[in-house]
């Protein structure tokens, strides 16, 4: 074992010690599907390292590459050290190392995988839910029903039910009175599966909108599995916000965060915090990558505020690390996403932002 390699043995207890890691599975993105065993971020090994920063602010964080067992994680942690990353490793046998072994033991992931966090809530809270065959029958029947599909507009293009329209998940109280104007309008909330489904249906609930709210179970697995076929295309995508919708919105956001407390920070704040040489600081912009292509702090990603709610892992690769999200004044994308990341355990601040400020020096 090379001085660049750590045992299966020594990552379980880095995944257990509390301190900040960072764990990247540099598998190529049709090897890992839609997450890594640990799910650990996925960043392919031809991408790290021109990407490896935008991923791993600080360099001096112990930072894990998973490979297929092929040895180009080890070469990889050699030609980092070279280029100054001193605590990159390896992980001996890669992948097929790591879940090899049948010892009945479940092994630690770096991530809360989503199913598991949303299946919970669900428990928790009692989510209503729909089937495929029950949606079918109450379009069937004429029923004043709308289908909001919660995952990125690109994920919606490529199949959705038909006729639901696309709000990624971040998206929807800020969105909802210009998707749903009727009270009466019977809402379900869908994606591939359950995860974002869940979640979506949920924040709708605990903002208490006053439409029935109810998520389509296994979304669109669901509906071709019932031998129902999808819709392709942007059929039907939000568009502006109307000031009917913001004021609603701001009604909602605050029904849905009255329990939350989060620390509310500057821009100067957040400069430091990402500054810090012993801890780890995302500025995470949660608006749409149309907002964010816009303008933007800089030093700050673009992390589509629904896509953090499902897999915060493919952004997030420094676990222990501190989180800003960046959103517009009203800051319902950011209220949202803070709602459900702190109970992962996320340490969580608010930025709010006047985009539109034209005394705002800090905007790329």
């Amino acid at each position: 074992m090379s001085q660049k390699t750590i045992s299966r043995d020594t990552f379980k207890e880095w995944l257990a010690d509390g301190s900040e890691l960072a764990v990247l599975d540099i598998r190529a993105p049709d090897v890992v599907g839609y997450a890594s065993p640990l799910f650990a971020t996925n960043l392919p090994a031809e991408k790290v390292t021109g990407d490896l920063s935008r991923f791993v602010p600080r360099k001096v964080v112990r930072t894990v590459l998973a490979d297929g067992g092929d040895g180009a994680a080890e070469r990889l942690a050699a030609d980092l050290a070279e280029a100054g990353w001193p605590n990159v490793f390896a992980l001996e046998g890669g992948i097929p190392a790591w879940t090899a072994g049948g010892d009945g033991i479940a092994l630690p992931t770096f991530d809360t995988p989503g199913v598991d966090f949303t299946l919970a809530v669900k428990d928790e809270k009692g989510t209503p839910v729909t089937s495929a065959e029950e949606l079918k029958r109450l379009r069937d029947e004429g029923e004043d029903l709308i289908v909001i599909d919660t995952r990125t507009v690109p994920e919606f293009a490529r199949e959705h039910v038909p006729g639901a329209i696309s709000v990624p998940g971040a998206e929807l109280v800020l969105r909802f009175k210009d998707v749903v104007p009727s009270e009466k309008t019977r809402v379900v909330v869908s994606c591939a599966g359950l995860p974002r489904a869940i979640l979506g249906a949920q924040t709708l609930i605990d903002a208490k909108v006053p439409n029935k709210v109810s998520y389509l179970h296994d979304g669109t697995k669901a509906w071709t599995a019932a031998g129902l076929s999808l819709e392709t295309g942007k059929t039907r995508t939000y568009g502006e916000v109307s000031q009917t919708a913001v004021e609603f919105a701001r009604r909602q956001i605050e029904v849905l965060g009255s329990a939350d407390r989060f620390p509310e920070i500057d821009i100067e704040t957040a400069r430091t915090w990402a500054a810090d040489p012993d801890r780890t600081t995302y500025l995470l912009d949660v608006r749409t990558p149309e907002e964010f292509e816009s303008g933007h702090l800089k030093d700050s990603l673009s992390s589509e505020g629904g896509q953090l709610l499902g897999v915060a892992y493919r952004t997030i690769a420094v676990r222990g690390a501190r989180i800003v999200l960046i959103d517009d004044l009203l800051g319902a994308r950011a209220r949202i996403v803070a709602h459900w990341l702190q109970r992962r355990g996320y340490e969580i601040a608010i930025l709010l932002v006047d985009f539109n400020s034209q005394e705002l020096s800090n905007v790329a």
